[in-house]
């Protein structure tokens, strides 16, 4: 990849998170970890920073009666193709990836979800860019990874500025590319999200033109595969897995800088990358249900996707949520909460 912007001392450490997350390949299940004991086995897909090291950091894969065994992808979509595969039995994604495998037909469920800020989804140029605000993006070209939450970040920020998606350029390109052609001047701007944003701000190789804060809906998802869900012990796991993960949430906003420390050595980031991160995004995110409000917000994307074609016809999101793990969740509208120094 060309990055001849940049120190090579700067680049190392988000070289190594994107040759971790697997650029070139779907997923990484070659020598695949496995926590927990028993006869039973949880198949999860995972982006690298994502669930397990967070759950591992917080103490909450002690104790497991279940194996969990986990598999790494590079972004939402290619995970969501494992679990209409069967090959995965429940992972974690941002507000779009459900969108487009529900348009595909694919046989998945969103089971939960978390409410957080959308600062870390953003527009990034390069920093000696000429560009100044999001109207002057038209008949430029974007970097997008297809079906991600930047794509419909990109898609509502254009809208925001009076713009439409043809009135751009658009490259879809996963990061490890899309990294490659916005350092190497291939591309006018990135739609990416955190800890991307934050390392391009971190090594000033770009700025934000904007972001998706009060733009897009900030959901993300774990979304399960409808076969492991008619399984009775699954079923039993996932919820019990789910609800880790919500602990290990909380543990997060009350233990921000250990987090970071954690997620910095797990991607390699450096750890002012990922505090940034951390402030920006991922503290605020609060576990919210599963429920009407939701899935308007999710119909309205997928409206958005079938009006520019990108989705083949109409889709009942409806369809393809399972409430059971909600619990006495606080509703989906439920404001994120604000990181705080201390």
């Amino acid at each position: 990849m060309r990055r001849h912007l940049v120190p090579a001392a700067l680049l190392l450490p988000l070289t190594l998170l994107l040759a971790a997350c697997g650029g070139n390949s779907a997923a990484d299940t070659a020598g695949a970890g496995i926590d927990g004991k028993g006869s039973l086995t949880l198949n999860v897909g995972d982006q690298k920073g994502g669930s397990e090291a967070v759950l591992r950091a917080a103490g909450e894969l002690k104790n497991l009666d279940y194996k969990i065994k986990w598999s790494t992808f590079t972004s939402g979509p290619p995970l969501l193709e494992a679990v209409n595969a069967k090959a995965v039995d429940i992972g974690g994604v941002g507000n779009t990836p459900p969108v487009f495998a529900a348009g595909a037909g694919s046989k998945v469920s969103v089971v939960a979800a978390w409410h957080g800020t959308s600062k870390g989804e953003a527009i990034l140029v390069p920093k000696n860019s000429s560009l100044r605000k999001p109207e002057e993006l038209k008949g430029r070209s974007i970097a997008v990874a297809q079906g991600s939450s930047a794509h419909f970040q990109l898609i509502a920020s254009l809208k925001e500025a009076g713009l439409k998606l043809s009135d751009v350029k658009v490259k879809y390109l996963q990061p490890a590319d899309a990294l490659a052609a916005f350092t190497g001047g291939k591309v006018d701007a990135w739609a990416v999200w955190d800890p991307y944003t934050s390392q391009v701000l971190n090594a000033e190789q770009g700025r934000i033109l904007t972001d998706g804060d009060g733009v897009v809906n900030g959901l993300s998802f774990q979304v399960a595969a409808p076969s492991a869900l008619k399984d009775t012990k699954k079923a039993a796991a996932v919820k019990d897995y789910l609800e880790r993960l919500r602990r290990a949430q909380d543990w997060v906003y009350r233990h921000p800088d250990a987090w970071a420390k954690v997620w910095a050595k797990d991607t390699g980031l450096p750890y002012e990358v990922a505090l940034a991160s951390v402030k920006r995004t991922n503290a605020s995110r609060i576990a919210v249900a599963v429920d009407k409000p939701l899935i308007a917000s999710e119909q309205r994307i997928a409206d958005t996707f079938t009006e520019l074609k990108l989705i083949p016809g109409k889709v009942d999101f409806a369809a393809f949520v399972d409430t059971r793990f909600n619990g006495g969740l606080p509703p989906s509208t439920t404001t994120p909460r604000v990181y705080k120094d201390s």
